[in-house]
């Protein structure tokens, strides 16, 4: 892993966007912390409170001497906190992931190499080995989910089994190349963020990694699934009427 530090650019961005996570902001913040303070690259956190009404802020702003807390006026959606965090951020490569760690950081070592390899983007998948997800949702919230993929499939995007889950990078060129041009602000941006991606012709690799159903999730498997489907249609409208160029 190599990496010039006189350029003084961080190697990693990591993004935590995160509505109303008070209670678990501040243990999500001290494993991520641990783990990238053993680490011999250099990097950056960013936490994106999106308008949260708890204390999130607050309990993430006690480690600003390592993390950088930025508040959206209101609360704008996911997509809209990680498309603010991935634009306001200056790593060479850029990644997001739950404010739940569902996928564990150490999985990022994954991500690395498939940057290093020469991936512009990479996208955490848990369905491309038996065994990832190690604690599974309801079978119910994962039969939604499953049929919710298959929409997507006919309707935007194949080949992607899991385009759903929260741990995905792109490059610093990469993002801003995507998230430049993205305008969803709910939960199917990282839908969008693909879809540009493919037609931006940039490198895509999926990665298996481990996935932990949190119980606390905040996800409402059928009203969010329709929200989701409802936005991809909003992105193949929207791109077909402002055509994705490079």
């Amino acid at each position: 892993m190599s990496h010039d530090a006189s350029r003084n650019v961080p190697y990693l961005s990591l993004i935590i966007p995160a509505y109303n996570e008070q209670e678990r902001i501040e243990t999500t913040l001290r494993t991520v912390l641990d783990y990238l303070d053993r680490q011999a690259y250099s990097w950056e956190v960013l936490v994106i409170d999106d308008g949260s009404k708890d204390e999130t802020a607050h309990r993430a702003a006690v480690f600003t001497s390592k993390v950088q807390v930025h508040s959206l006026v209101v609360n704008m959606g996911k997509g809209a906190a990680v498309r603010t965090g991935m634009l306001l951020a200056s790593g060479l490569y850029r990644v997001f992931t739950d404010a739940d760690l569902s996928t564990p950081i150490v999985e990022l070592e994954k991500m690395f190499a498939a940057f290093e390899c020469g991936a512009d983007v990479v996208i955490g998948s848990r369905r491309l080995e038996p065994g990832s997800i190690k604690k599974h949702q309801p079978w119910y919230r994962e039969l939604i989910g499953i049929v919710g993929n298959k929409l997507v499939q006919l309707t935007l995007l194949r080949g992607y089994n899991d385009t759903q889950c929260g741990f995905k990078g792109c490059t610093a060129d990469a993002t801003e190349k995507i998230f430049s041009r993205a305008i969803v602000d709910g939960f199917a941006f990282d839908i969008e963020m693909i879809y540009i991606a493919e037609q931006l012709g940039l490198r895509i690799e999926q990665i298996p990694v481990v996935w932990y159903n949190d119980e606390r999730t905040r996800v409402r498997a059928i009203r969010d699934t329709i929200r989701t489907f409802r936005e991809v249609l909003v992105i193949a409208a929207h791109h077909r009427r402002v055509p994705i160029r490079s």
